[in-house]
Order: C-alpha cells, then sequence, then structure tokens
C-alpha cells in the first residue's frame, strides 16, 4: 500500500502555479528544485505528476553510470511514460549524445502541456561535462516554445546554485525553489500529536519524510527511538548514515569538523581541538575554510553569531539537520549497540543524552517560530524581524532569545527571552537570571524591551510578570495556518 502523503501543500501550489502558467501561455516553464538528501524532493514531485494528470517522463539519474549509460537510461524511461503518444516513435537504439536525446525527447512532446522530471541533476552533469551546455541548447531551440514543464532536482545543494549561476549555461532559464523540511505541525499531523510529542518527532526526525515513513502513528519519540534500536536497519539510523556517506564519503578534515560539531564543540577553538590530531589543534588556516565550506557550501553547518546593537563574537556552530546532529550526538553509538543484538544498551544511550540534545536543538526552532509569529502580526513585538541569541566572549551570560529589527548588527532590540526545555517549570529564580543577564545586552532597554519565555513545562510566574509566555503547543501553532 502506498504511503500516504502528507504536508507541502505550499510546494504543490507553487508547481501547480507553473503547470497553469504553461497551459495558459503554451510555452514552457523550468523550475530547479533543490534540497537536502531524504527531503522528499522526488516524492513531492512525483505526487504533483499524479495529481496533475498530464502525460510526464521521470528520469533519475544513476550515480556513476558512463554517459553512454545514462542516455540508454534516459531514452529506456521515455518509452515507458506517457509522454509519446507513440512510443513506436522512438529510436530502436539510443542516441550516443545529450543533444541528440533532447532532440528525441523534443520529437514526442505532445501539443498538449506536459512535464519533464530530470532527477539527481549534479550526477548528469558529473558524468558528461557537455550536458548542462546540450540541456540549455535544447531548452532554447527545441522545448522553451513548446508548453512543457521542466522539473530539475538535485541533492548537491552547491551544484545546484552553481548550475543556474550567471556563468553557467542555464542561467536565468529556471526558478529556483529550496525543499526544507516537513515543519513542526505537518509532522504533527502524520504522526498525529501535538505540542512537545510533535516537536521531539520534528527534532528526531529532522522532517525528513524518509524516517517519518518508518514511524507508527501516535507514539511518542523516545517510544519510537527505543523500538528502532532493536532493527539496526531502521531509518532513524540509516537516513542520517546515508546523508554522511554522500556528502562525505572519506573520513577526512572536513568529516572530522562536523563529527566535532555535532559531539558539542560550538566555538572554533573546541571545534579545532577536537578535530585536531596528537600534533596539536586544527590550524585556524585549515579551519576557517573548512568552516566555511560547511555552511556556505554543504549547509551541514549552521553559524551563529550573537544578536545585539553591536557586532559581536564569538559565533557558535552546530549541525543544521537535528537528524544528522542527534545521530552524531547519540544514535550512531545505539547503532552499533543494536547491530551487535543489545538493543536495550541501545536505548540507554539515547536516553542517557536525550534531556540536554533536546534542550539545545530545541533552540533554533523556537527561534524560527517567533519569527513566524512576528510576522502573522499576533505577537507583543511585530516589528521584530529576526530572533537570535546573545553571548559574551566568556558565554556568562547566554540569552537564548534576542528579537531584533535586523541583524547582525541590531537597530533596535524588542524584546530578550528564555527557553527552559526541561521538565521543571520556569520560575522567579530563572527569571532574575533572565532579567540580570538581559541587561548586558547592548541596546537591550530595559524600560523599552520587554521579556518572552518558552518553557516546555510551563511556568510559575504570576500573570503578568512577562510579556510574552509560550509553551510546546504555542510553538507547533507558529507553523499552521
Amino acid at each position: 500500500m502506498p504511503t500516504p502523503f502528507v504536508g507541502r501543500d505550499t510546494e504543490l501550489s507553487l508547481l501547480h502555479k507553473r503547470l497553469d502558467r504553461v497551459t495558459g501561455e503554451g510555452t514552457g516553464a523550468a523550475l530547479a528544485i533543490r534540497g537536502r538528501r531524504q527531503v522528499g524532493k522526488s516524492r513531492l514531485v512525483q505526487e504533483f505528476c499524479d495529481r496533475s494528470q498530464r502525460p510526464y517522463v521521470f528520469f533519475t539519474a544513476t550515480k556513476g553510470a558512463s554517459p553512454v549509460e545514462g542516455i540508454a537510461d534516459f531514452i529506456a524511461e521515455l518509452r515507458e511514460s506517457s509522454l509519446p503518444a507513440d512510443p513506436e516513435l522512438l529510436p530502436k537504439s539510443a542516441p550516443t549524445n545529450w543533444p541528440d536525446a533532447f532532440r528525441t525527447l523534443a520529437a514526442v512532446l505532445p501539443d498538449s502541456p506536459s512535464i519533464v522530471v530530470l532527477d539527481e541533476l549534479p550526477w548528469l552533469s558529473e558524468q558528461d561535462l557537455v550536458f548542462d551546455g546540450a540541456l540549455q541548447t535544447a531548452w532554447d531551440r527545441l522545448l522553451a516554445r513548446r508548453p512543457v514543464l521542466l522539473l530539475l532536482l538535485g541533492s548537491d545543494l552547491h551544484m545546484m546554485e552553481r548550475f543556474t549561476a550567471y556563468d553557467r549555461p542555464f542561467y536565468g532559464r529556471a526558478d529556483s525553489l529550496v525543499l526544507g523540511p516537513l515543519n513542526p505541525a505537518e509532522v504533527g499531523n502524520a504522526l498525529g500529536l501535538d505540542g512537545a510529542d510533535a516537536i521531539d518527532a520534528h527534532l528526531v526526525s529532522g522532517g525528513l519524510p524518509g524516517v517519518l515513513r518508518a514511524w507508527p502513528h501516535g507514539t511518542p519519540a523516545l517510544d519510537f527511538i527505543k523500538a528502532e534500536c532493536a532493527d539496526p536497519a531502521s531509518p532513524l539510523f540509516g537516513v542520517p548514515a546515508a546523508a554522511l556517506l554522500a556528502e562525505f564519503p572519506a573520513p577526512d578534515q572536513a568529516r572530522r569538523v562536523l563529527e566535532a560539531v555535532g559531539s558539542g564543540d560550538r566555538t572554533h577553538a573546541n571545534i579545532a581541538a577536537a578535530a585536531g590530531s596528537q600534533s596539536g589543534a586544527l590550524p585556524s588556516g585549515i579551519l576557517s575554510p573548512l568552516l566555511r565550506r560547511l555552511t556556505e557550501e554543504k549547509r551541514v553547518l549552521a553559524s551563529e553569531s550573537p544578536l545585539s546593537a553591536s557586532p559581536g563574537k564569538p559565533a557558535l556552530y552546530r549541525v543544521a539537520d537535528s537528524n544528522l546532529r542527534l545521530y552524531l550526538a547519540a544514535t550512531r553509538s545505539a547503532e552499533e549497540l543494536s547491530r551487535r543484538g543489545r538493543p536495550e544498551a541501545a536505548y540507554r544511550i539515547v536516553e542517557r543524552r536525550w534531556a540536554a540534545w533536546r534542550g539545545r536543538a530545541a533552540e533554533p526552532l523556537i527561534r524560527e517560530a517567533l519569527e513566524l509569529a512576528a510576522v502573522s502580526g499576533d505577537f507583543p513585538w511585530p516589528d521584530t524581524e529576526v530572533v537570535g541569541g546573545w553571548w559574551n566572549r566568556q558565554f556568562s551570560p547566554e540569552i537564548d532569545l534576542i528579537g531584533a529589527d535586523r541583524a547582525p548588527v541590531a537597530g533596535t532590540i524588542h524584546f530578550a527571552g528564555s527557553v527552559k526545555w526541561l521538565g521543571t517549570p520556569f520560575d522567579r529564580h530563572d527569571l532574575a537570571a533572565l532579567a540580570q543577564g538581559a541587561a548586558q545586552v547592548p541596546g537591550f532597554n530595559p524600560g523599552v524591551a520587554g521579556l518572552a519565555v518558552v518553557s516546555l513545562s510551563g511556568t510559575t510566574l504570576p500573570e503578568g510578570q512577562v510579556e510574552l509566555v509560550w509553551g510546546p503547543r504555542d510553538v507547533v501553532s507558529a507553523w499552521r495556518p
């Protein structure tokens, strides 16, 4: 039985909008869709093709295949698709180059609107250096004037960005869509969970459909993890392991840096020490370019700077995908024990590290939720455009939430806040620490800026002590229409 399709209403609407444009104008449109592995690009586009009720071909490249093999596979997929009115019109033997393959495609396109999907586009570019130019020429001369929607999919974010960059053949010919993970509300709807359980499920899965497909309906996160620890082949382990292997096939310095961050090292100095060798810490001249590559090109790390009215240092790093973050922090060790037939010991590892991991992992999600709430207008500080955190070089104090009008240097700070994602409520001692710490943030005016509290277990504060109090349901609601 096919897995039910959940969420992605916005993305489906965007795809249908472009198909409607193709239908109305009778000319082609191209869209490049990029996103991390297992985020659901192929599943989204397949669902769109099925719902469109238009003829289509969906071709997925094979990594490592030769150009001749790739073209033969493309023609075979074209022959089996709903695109050609008569499959006999296709040549018996496949062309030997992509220009001829695209001419074959153009020859069988119907006069009515149709869809052409090329999945794993970076692999096609790797296989044949002339592929990008051949696709551009075919689009300009054969396809763009026909009623066809061309969808180009890829998981290598940097390569997909380069494909449509100004110095590449396809520049200016395709719109770009970045497909992110399912949001907490979509995860909760898919699994029948709400509030803290929905947030936990989102953090554990990273919002990746590849993990959620194995998640029993209504099951809390720790119960799911406990059950999966008895299955060494579980997607809980397999999805992040595959992503790690795809991005870093060799245990090089970049992978050591990623693993250092995943183990909890957040500062430049600590990462250098953890990713170094017996001869010493990783030199800054090596580490800094690696960190830029992992944040700007690979996008596996996120860099955060203290947000205030003054420029601040140091930057802190975290693994961007919470599913991979959990894998590096706990489930990779659990996976090894699971393979050795020790599921109870595997689960105990995750259970011991769970509270501390969840407390940190929830913070960026809560900041994003507050930004969304500010945009909606139902918020004490509607002029807030960015929510970050603040810390000094001694990390004392460290303020979880700073709401401001801009970043990285704020013009106006609207609020400071605390995230207490633990089993105890936020109390007056926590409030005193927040007020004392906020007063040290450059640009925070206690008479103008407010205080916000986001707590997993509620608060014991009298009403009116702070301007905003959120619980788990409020966080999830930020993603609901």
